[in-house]
C-alpha cells in the first residue's frame, strides 16, 4: 500500500458504501423524510437503486472538503440538509475505521516485507554457516589425514628404530668373532705353506700312504670357502651397520652431480658389458649431507638395477632440481618389480635372490638413509617395463 492510500488520503462515496447499503438508507430516509430519498455519486449519477425526483431538491454530502456525492429528495431543502449532516457522520465514521484498518493493514505489511527481509538475511546466514561448515569439516578431514600419516611414519619410524637397535647389537656381537676367526684363518693360511716343505723331509712312502698331496690340496680349499664364507659374513655385518647408522660421520656440503659421478665412475668397471649406464645431470645446488651414506644409498639403488639388466639393457641416472627439492631417477629397462612384491621391496632382509647373493638390506638401508635426510624415496614400474626410483632431498 502507498502512502495515499494510508491515513491521508480522500475517500470516494464507493469506497465508504456499498449500493446495499445505499438503498437500506434510502428507505431509512425516505421514511423519516416522508418522501423517496436518492443518493447520487460525485458525478450526479445515481448511487443504488433510488432514482432521484424529478425537480427535488440536491445536497452534497460533504466528507472534508470536497463532496463525495449527493442527497436528492423533493422536500424542504433544510430539512435534506439535516439528513445529509446525519449521513455525513456515518460516513465519516466508516472513513475512520477504513483509515484504522487501513493503517493496521499497512503495519502488517510493512511487518511482513520486513520479516521476509529477516527471512533472506537468514537463508543467507544459513547458507554462509553451511558453507563454513563444509570447510571447516573438509580441513578437519585434510588434519586428520596429515595426522594418520604422521603417526604412520612415527609408527614406521619407531619399527624401524627397534629394527635398527637390534640390528647393531647384531652386527657388534658379530664383528668381534669375525675379526679373530679372520686372523686365525690368515695365520692358517701361512702354517699351511710352512708346512708344505715338509715334503723335503718326510719319506714319500709315508706322504703317499698319508694321501698328503690331498690333505694340502683340500685344506687350502677349506681355507679358501672360509675365507669366502668371512667375507660374506663382513658384507653383512657392514649392511647391518649401514642399515643402523652406526659409525655416523660429521655432515658435509657436496655436489650431489659430483658425488654420483665418483659412484658411478666405480660401477662402470663392475657392470656386465652387455650394460649401457648412462647420465643426464642438471646443474644443483650444494647439498648439506652424510656423503657417504647417501652414496652407500645410492649404490644400493644402482646395483639393484644393474642386476635387473644383468641380461643387457640400461641404467640412467637423471638429476634435477625443482622448488628447493634436489630430485635424482635412477631408472633401468629391466622387466620391472613384479605387483605381489612391490609392498615389500622396503622390509628389512626380504630379498628374491638366491642364497649367498644378498643380504635383503639393500633398499631397506637407502630408505632408511634417505629417511634421515628428510628425503623421500618412490618407486614406479610403468606399464611398459622396466623400473623407475626417485629420491628427493630437500635443500
Amino acid at each position: 500500500m502507498t502512502e495515499a492510500a494510508g491515513f491521508d488520503r480522500d475517500f470516494s462515496l464507493g469506497e465508504l458504501l456499498g449500493t446495499r447499503d445505499a438503498d437500506d438508507l434510502c428507505r431509512t430516509l425516505s421514511g423519516l423524510l416522508g418522501t423517496p430519498v436518492a443518493i447520487l455519486d460525485e458525478r450526479g449519477e445515481p448511487f443504488g437503486a433510488m432514482a432521484p425526483p424529478p425537480g427535488g431538491e440536491r445536497v452534497p454530502l460533504v466528507l472534508e472538503l470536497e463532496p463525495v456525492g449527493f442527497l436528492a429528495a423533493a422536500c424542504p431543502a433544510a430539512a435534506l440538509a439535516d439528513a445529509a449532516r446525519m449521513v455525513r457522520w456515518g460516513l465519516l465514521s466508516r472513513a475512520r475505521l477504513r483509515m484504522v484498518s487501513d493503517l493496521h493493514l499497512e503495519a502488517v505489511r510493512a511487518d511482513y516485507a520486513k520479516l521476509q527481509q529477516q527471512n533472506e538475511a537468514l537463508k543467507a546466514s544459513e547458507a554462509k554457516y553451511r558453507d563454513l561448515a563444509a570447510t571447516l569439516d573438509a580441513k578437519v578431514k585434510e588434519q586428520i589425514k596429515v595426522i594418520d600419516e604422521r603417526q604412520l611414519q612415527l609408527y614406521q619410524a619407531e619399527r624401524l628404530a627397534s629394527i635398527g637397535q637390534l640390528a647393531a647389537g647384531v652386527a657388534h656381537e658379530i664383528n668381534n668373532p669375525l675379526g679373530f676367526i679372520g686372523s686365525n684363518l690368515s695365520a692358517a693360511e701361512r702354517y699351511l705353506k710352512g708346512l708344505e716343505d715338509l715334503r723335503a723331509v718326510v719319506p714319500s712312502t709315508v706322504w703317499e700312504a698319508r694321501d698328503l698331496d690331498f690333505v694340502f690340496t683340500d685344506f687350502a680349499e677349506l681355507l679358501t670357502d672360509s675365507r669366502v664364507g668371512i667375507d660374506r659374513i663382513a658384507r653383512i655385518v657392514k649392511d647391518l651397520k649401514g642399515f643402523s647408522s652406526v659409525d655416523q660421520p660429521e655432515e658435509q656440503v657436496v655436489n650431489l652431480n659430483a658425488q654420483l659421478e665418483t659412484l658411478m665412475s666405480v660401477l662402470v668397471g663392475q657392470k656386465p658389458d652387455a650394460v649401457t649406464l648412462s647420465t643426464d645431470f642438471s646443474p644443483l645446488p650444494p647439498l648439506l649431507c652424510l656423503p657417504g651414506h647417501l652414496n652407500q644409498a645410492f649404490l644400493n639403488i644402482l646395483q639393484n638395477a644393474l642386476q635387473a639388466v644383468a641380461a643387457g639393457g640400461i641404467v640412467t641416472v637423471h638429476t634435477r632440481t625443482e622448488e628447493g627439492v634436489i630430485s635424482v631417477e635412477i631408472s633401468d629397462s629391466g622387466p620391472g618389480i613384479p605387483p605381489e612384491i612391490r609392498a615389500r621391496i622396503f622390509d628389512p632382509f626380504f630379498t628374491t635372490r638366491g642364497v649367498g647373493s644378498g643380504t635383503g638390506l639393500g633398499l631397506t638401508v637407502a630408505r632408511d638413509i634417505i629417511l634421515a635426510h628428510s628425503g623421500t624415496v618412490s618407486v614406479i614400474c610403468p606399464p611398459q617395463g622396466g623400473t623407475r626410483v626417485t629420491v628427493n632431498l630437500p635443500v
